[in-house]
C-alpha cells in the first residue's frame, strides 16, 4: 500500500472452554473448510 508492506487481514478463531479460558487458537484461518476443522476439533476435545 503506497509502497509500504502491510500485514493485511489475519483471521484467527478462538475456542473458549467451559471455564471461560482459551482452549485452542486457529491462526491464519481460511474460510473454505474451516467450520469442519473447528467441528472436528470440538468433537475430538469432548
Amino acid at each position: 500500500m503506497y509502497g509500504k508492506k502491510v500485514m493485511g487481514i489475519a483471521r484467527t478463531t478462538f475456542v473458549i472452554g467451559p471455564d471461560g479460558k482459551i482452549a485452542h487458537v486457529f491462526h491464519n484461518v481460511k474460510a473454505d473448510g474451516h467450520a469442519e476443522e473447528v467441528l472436528a476439533y470440538l468433537k475430538g476435545a469432548a
